[in-house]
């Protein structure tokens, strides 16, 4: 026997130990996995050995391998194995591989339980906190029921460091085994008093560990906390406490005008940057749920905003971001008294972090007013001129809509300076995601505000004058589906509308483009063009009228074989209806066709269109028209085209779709059509696809359209105004030569400095600068005027802001029927463990569950243990995050 245990300690000498198999990997980097796979057949040798140095040096080369990676499931009996050795350095090793490789669902667990339950009954106390740290790991159900009364009795230990980790592993019992929080409550009620500090600290982390989920639970917990508050000088452990009662002070508002004076001395007192910020989150909580009892706190809001601002100016760049998220958070409940600091926000926008940019960019969301919001705005608008990269303007730009359109658009008062300033965003580089986003703006400002529609139509004019002057940009391309829409819905100015039917039909064959904007310009072209003809009509003109149709159907034309069937199939619909107004109006022109005949189908829909209104085939067309301007010169038509597209479209509320209720003879499982589709295409072969797809007859690629000196130069005006704000747009330095008629011949006398050039949308804030400094003059008169006479004067910005005058907004939106507005709440997780926790600590706990935890008697803790250092690699703790 001796003789083989020497042989084994020899051979132990030749065999790799961790050490050496780091070396090894580290030395054979080009063959790394071959190196491995070598290694794990000389582990898999070893583990066979009756040696338990040998197995242990094994899991410690195992428990490495699974930190890079590899899977060592196969090895669990042997972990066990060495778990169970009565040599603390083997069991330590066997304990660090189980709480890397077991988890709460291994089926082997089974295995442990006795094991586990002799090492926290062990005399050794460095072997009963280990088994502590390494259960917190791998805890099951099975396993916290089975081991909840010995960890709770460990809980009474005479040694601080057993009671510690006993109070910390209970917090992954209740997590695991919910009911064992009742009878051990307790217990844990006690600790929060122990002489200890560490174990009184891990109590105060489990009690707040707990509240987070269920605070009120732990309401009768108040005063034991209150009294740790000012007694303890552990910066950890006030964080903690000062955490808990921001849980608790919502639901007991008495608890917070306790609270207020002894955090506001926390604030002026303490040095550590983690501890002031607490006090103040805290602080907040109290005075939103005391705001209503306790009207005299605005000391304490300045308090919390000065200090908050000190975090704000302050280098470090983490602290500069915890200060611009608790002021979000003051900001709910006393705007004014952030607003005063909006310069200091305004600057974050221009830090090297761009979290801390995002930040201030979410603290501007709630600072705005309608005094303010121009002014914001404007500000967003230089940033996002100046800022690099897409990624970051277009945050910038969804703050801006987000800004301004919040609450039902509660803070604009000038609809035509939102649109406007719509309307300078399409025009900066940004993608076509956020292009969509100012589309949805342009028309739901358009349905909601009637008094800004025919605004909207001219901006919207003008953008598709732009889109069709020059190729758009990807989010000009996606605005160019609102403005279409806006422009056909909402124009009534002959003008406009007479200079956009061709601008919109150039949209239409725009290469590249969104094909559902194509299509919409398609069509608002034919809708623009029926709005002309029925103008006209009443009027007699038909010179006009024959002019918009030829012009629409000349700008259709290229549409006829677009590549897009949406837009070819639109496209043939308006020239067909025009067509057949046309033949109605002036018999015997036809615009389509080459050859200038009338198409030999356009008999069959005269006569067809003729019966349906009663009106005989025999009556001559002239007879219709007749020559009285009072007469309609096409009979009717026109109206009827008109008819097409009567009637308001209005707004759908966000959960129509969801409102929908389901039919009840809807049967999803059956065939809505028991008889299969017929696949016989006799019809549509032999037919040849250029007949489909032919080519235009050999004219202009586009139309030509006549415009007015008025058109040429609004045109010529969105040119260079595109120029002007395109970056990637080289201007020209040298002199331009200029026709004489383009600009004045006499010299002009530069005595005052030129005006720098604006955007259109500071014309407003201009105004509006103006009228507010007329008005306060106008109050300052008042004021002394009202002194002379010892009258009374209330000057109140929120009075002010509250007599401001906006347009009316339409609310909500269109909802099927019999249903109503509600918000859907979503029903909580039931995946969440802390649900289970949600239980009423001061009902009496049931005398099975009793007799299930107090088997033991108090002579269990009277065992000795000795003391084992805090700087155990094993000690458990919750991280404060």
């Amino acid at each position: 026997m001796a003789l083989k245990k020497v042989k084994g300690n020899f051979e132990r000498m030749f065999d790799k130990n961790l050490t050496d198999l780091v070396r090894g990997i580290r030395n054979n980097k080009d063959n790394e996995s071959k190196y491995i796979a070598q290694c794990m057949e000389e582990i898999k040798v070893e583990l066979r050995q009756d040696n338990i140095a040998v197995k242990a040096n094994a899991v410690a080369k195992l428990t490495y391998l699974q930190m890079l990676g590899y899977d060592i499931s196969w090895a669990i009996f042997n972990i066990i194995e060495v778990m169970s050795s009565n040599k603390f350095t083997y069991k330590r090793i066997g304990y660090l591989a189980a709480s890397q490789s077991f988890h709460a669902d291994s089926e082997l667990l089974m295995l442990t339980t006795n094991m586990i339950r002799k090492d926290l009954n062990a005399q050794n106390q460095y072997e009963a906190g280990l088994a502590l740290s390494g259960l917190s790991c791998f805890i099951s159900h099975d396993l916290a029921r089975d081991l909840a009364n010995d960890i709770m009795t460990l809980m009474s230990s005479t040694k601080p460091y057993l009671r510690m980790k006993a109070v910390l592993m209970m917090y992954k019992v209740f997590l695991r085994y919910p009911e064992a929080l009742r009878p051990a409550f307790p217990k844990l009620k006690e600790k929060l008093e122990d002489p200890d500090p560490g174990v009184q600290s891990a109590a105060v982390n489990v009690v707040c560990e707990l509240a987070r989920k269920n605070p009120k639970n732990y309401l009768s917990l108040a005063p034991v906390f209150f009294k740790l508050m000012t007694t303890s000088t552990n910066n950890w452990m006030l964080i903690k406490i000062i955490k808990l009662f921001g849980a608790l002070t919502p639901l007991e508002p008495r608890l917070g005008k306790k609270l207020i004076e002894p955090l506001t001395n926390l604030i002026h007192s303490t040095s550590a940057m983690s501890l002031l910020y607490e006090c103040i989150n805290t602080v907040i909580a109290v005075l939103i749920s005391i705001s209503s009892g306790m009207p005299g706190h605005a000391a304490s809001v300045q308090l919390c905003v000065q200090k908050l601002r000190i975090l704000i100016e302050d280098s470090d760049q983490n602290l500069k971001y915890l200060g611009l998220l608790a002021m979000s958070r003051i900001l709910k409940s006393h705007p004014k008294s952030v607003q005063a600091h909006k310069d200091l926000v305004l600057a974050c926008l221009d830090d090297k972090d761009e979290p801390i940019r995002l930040r201030a960019l979410g603290l501007l969301y709630g600072m705005v007013s309608k005094k303010n919001l121009m002014e914001i705005v404007k500000k967003l608008m230089v940033h996002m001129d100046r800022a690099e990269g897409t990624l970051y303007r277009d945050e910038l730009l969804t703050r801006i809509i987000e800004i301004c359109s919040q609450n039902n658009y509660q803070h604009v008062v000038d609809f035509e300076w939102y649109v406007t300033v719509l309307a300078e965003l399409t025009e900066m580089e940004t993608s076509a995601k956020h292009g969509r986003i100012v589309a949805a703006q342009l028309t739901e400002v358009g349905a909601r505000v009637a008094e800004v529609r025919e605004f909207a139509a001219r901006e919207c004019a003008a953008l598709v004058a732009r889109a069709a002057a020059a190729p758009p940009g990807p989010a000009s391309k996606e605005v160019l589906y609102a403005a279409a829409f806006v422009l056909a819905e909402y124009c009534r100015e002959e003008s406009v509308m007479r200079g956009s039917v061709c601008a919109l039909l150039q949209c239409g064959g725009i290469s590249g483009g969104s094909v559902r904007a194509r299509a919409v310009c398609v069509h608002a072209a034919l809708k623009l063009a029926a709005r002309l003809l029925q103008l006209y009509e009443p009027r007699g003109d038909r010179d006009r009228a024959i002019a918009v149709i030829r012009e629409a159907l000349s700008g259709l034309r290229p549409l006829l074989c677009s590549e897009d069937m949406e837009v070819q199939e639109r496209a043939h619909n308006a020239a067909a209806l025009l067509s057949l107004v046309l033949e109605r109006v002036n018999p015997g022109d036809s615009a389509l066709l080459e050859d200038g005949e009338p198409h030999p189908q356009e008999d069959t829909i005269l006569v067809e269109h003729d019966q349906s209104n009663n009106i005989e085939k025999d009556e001559t067309i002239e007879d219709l028209n007749g020559d009285s301007p009072a007469q309609s010169f096409s009979g009717g038509l026109i109206e009827e085209l008109a008819e097409l597209f009567e009637g308001e479209l209005k707004p759908v509320a966000p959960k129509a779709q969801k409102k929908v209720p389901m039919p009840a003879d809807l049967n999803l499982e059956q065939w809505l059509c028991q008889s299969r589709w017929s696949s016989d295409s006799s019809s549509s072969e032999g037919e040849p696809e250029a007949a489909v797809f032919a080519p235009p007859p050999p004219r202009d690629p586009r139309p030509t359209a006549q415009f007015t000196p008025e058109e040429l130069a609004m045109l010529r005006e969105a040119r260079k105004q595109e120029q002007a704000n395109n970056p990637h747009y080289l201007k020209d330095d040298s002199p331009r030569s200029y026709q004489q008629d383009d600009v004045p011949i006499a010299e002009i006398a530069l005595e005052v400095p030129l005006q720098v050039h604006t955007k259109r949308s500071d014309k407003y804030l201009i105004s509006r600068e103006s009228s507010n400094k007329k008005k306060k003059e106008k109050r300052t008169s008042k004021k002394r005027k009202s002194k002379k006479d010892n009258k009374p004067s209330s000057d109140s910005d929120s009075e002010e802001e509250a007599h401001i005058s906006r347009p009316a907004v339409a609310e909500g939106g269109e909802l099927p029927e019999g249903a109503a507005l509600s918000d859907d709440e979503p029903p909580p997780s039931r995946d969440d463990p802390h649900r289970a926790l949600d239980l009423d600590l001061d009902q009496s706990v049931h005398t099975t569950h009793t007799t299930h935890y107090l088997l033991r008697t108090e002579q269990a803790c009277s065992k000795s243990y000795t003391s084992f250092t805090l700087s155990s690699p094993y000690f458990l703790c919750t991280t404060y995050d």
